[in-house]
């Protein structure tokens, strides 16, 4: 089974990031196919490369990066939304002056396009709000 995935939850808003983090590496170990994870509204929390939550407590962005690493995931993230949050890429950053971009290892920025490219391409879309 091939599954694109969107994710709409902050990842300390509630358990629906954390469950669909286990969603996808669950069905990667089964082998089935991700061929795209896309972070949209809230979801895009995950993507902050600065994300430093208590030691105490899963390092949830971190382990988004490792599962990309370790499976070459598509993990795209949403640019009006991750503009309206203030995440910032890193031609973004550099137009407006910053000295660093915001997204983590892993993730990339795209647009709705890839969201419906990735609906049309896979036998199940599954959102974890």
């Amino acid at each position: 089974m091939n599954f694109a995935i969107q994710i709409t939850c902050s990842p300390y808003a509630g358990n629906g990031g954390l469950t669909a983090f286990r969603f996808i590496e669950t069905a990667l170990q089964m082998n089935h196919q991700v061929n795209r994870v896309f972070f949209y509204k809230e979801g895009v929390y995950h993507a902050f490369k600065y994300n430093t939550p208590p030691d105490d407590e899963l390092q949830l962005t971190a382990q988004w990066s490792a599962l990309a690493e370790r499976h070459d995931l598509d993990l795209v993230v949403c640019i009006s939304a991750a503009q309206r949050r203030g995440l910032l890429c890193e031609d973004e950053a550099k137009r407006q002056g910053k000295l660093d971009d915001d997204v983590a290892a892993g993730f990339r920025i795209g647009g709705l396009g890839q969201l419906l490219e990735a609906t049309l391409t896979a036998d199940r879309f599954v959102e974890f709000s």
